[in-house]
């Protein structure tokens, strides 16, 4: 069945499982940080099926987490599930206590921007506390991403030039980049200097901005221009229609498809069939250096696509690899047995929606009435006398 998975959350085993995207933006991770000498917490949140799979995903990490991880949560949902543009991720949202002290990596003399400094320290709870909680009760593969807005998007592109090793990429969204006279700016001109390659990728974008904000922008994009790092990948975007406060949403969403671009298969791709795509994700491996596999709902849709061209093997062969990696999902059933009914074979139809109807009753699946229905009606046509024998 050619449907949408809806979005569940795992909960650390002391704590209980959300049952609604509405009543918290993510379920909560708790930590008494010995580095900030303060409690912190995270709000984390998993792709669909995570509680009912074995499959391991890529981390985004962002500042502002009660902010921002509802909506980008549902970009991500949006751009994985949805169009295959991205991979699934957990998404992990820190919440603020003191924001100008930890987003900021310098103590500034400017009489308005005072508190600040406290941004190395920051990095270092995100490396030694959070990062070893994250990945020790999460399913993670090793490729982190480290996504910030304004103040956020200042310590991004701190951490890019000083903890360059941290994350895989980096994006900067409408970064405060007038901060202690643009000492970010200098910063990563210095880090740019004398390098030769990097294999890392740094997203940077501005929203309809004035002054050293707009500047420290125009400067940082010109530096990238010029370097010619190896395995460098940069990408920027002056969105000159948005705001301060509407940047966020766009940014995150331009710089999740930069960091993956190619990781959709492109449709000549699909139409060579299953084989073909597994491919393209095999040659996704060895770029981000993890197993890369089609998701459910890619591979769901390639096959989908392949049925609808009439390529009744192809497509079955796409739906058997999926039954196979997701052995847990009743909607992979559903659909291998949709494409042997359309083929005819209404044997191996009936015992994959059987199979579709066991499992969603032990997931609790809300479309298992759909799966029950589809078993019914193909037992009924197996039993029905054909026009041959009535005669």
């Amino acid at each position: 069945m050619k449907r949408l998975l809806t979005l569940t959350l795992l909960s650390l085993v002391v704590a209980p499982r959300l049952s609604a995207l509405a009543e918290e933006p993510g379920h909560r991770l708790t930590i008494q940080s010995a580095v900030l000498g303060e409690k912190r917490v995270a709000l984390v949140r998993t792709p669909p099926g995570y509680d009912t799979n074995d499959q391991h995903y890529p981390v985004l990490y962002m500042t502002d987490g009660d902010t921002y991880i509802t909506y980008t949560a549902a970009t991500i949902q949006l751009l994985a599930s949805r169009s295959g543009r991205v991979p699934e991720m957990i998404v992990v949202g820190i919440i603020n206590t003191d924001r100008t002290r930890d987003l900021t990596p310098t103590k500034s003399k400017a009489s308005d921007e005072a508190g600040g400094g406290g941004g190395d320290n920051f990095l270092k709870f995100i490396e030694t506390e959070l990062i070893p909680t994250v990945e020790k009760n999460y399913r993670t593969v090793p490729f982190r991403i480290l996504a910030g807005h304004s103040f956020g998007g200042l310590l991004a592109l701190h951490c890019c030039v000083t903890k360059t090793d941290l994350f895989n990429a980096y994006i900067a969204s409408s970064p405060s980049l007038q901060w202690d006279n643009q000492v970010e700016v200098a910063k990563l001109d210095e880090f740019l200097k004398g390098r030769q390659e990097l294999n890392r990728t740094l997203i940077l974008t501005l929203a309809n901005e004035t002054g050293d904000m707009r500047s420290g922008y125009d400067k940082a994009k010109a530096m990238l221009g010029r370097q010619q790092l190896k395995d460098f990948v940069w990408h920027s975007s002056l969105m000159e229609d948005e705001d301060h406060g509407s940047a966020p949403l766009r940014s995150f969403n331009f710089g999740l498809q930069r960091i993956f671009e190619g990781w959709q298969p492109k449709q000549e791709t699909v139409a060579k069939g299953a084989t073909a795509v597994e491919e393209h994700f095999k040659k996704l491996s060895d770029k981000y250096k993890f197993p890369v596999l089609p998701s459910e709902g890619q591979m769901n849709t390639i096959a989908y696509e392949l049925l609808g061209e009439g390529k009744n093997d192809e497509a079955i062969a796409a739906f058997k690899r999926n039954a196979e990696r997701y052995p847990n999902s009743a909607n992979v059933y559903d659909s291998l047995a949709e494409a042997y009914e359309k083929s005819g074979k209404l044997d191996l139809a009936r015992s994959n929606y059987a199979r579709a109807a066991e499992v969603g009753t032990k997931n609790k699946d809300p479309s298992l009435q759909v799966y029950q229905t589809n078993f019914e009606r193909v037992s009924k046509a197996l039993k029905a006398p054909s026009k041959t024998s009535a005669k």
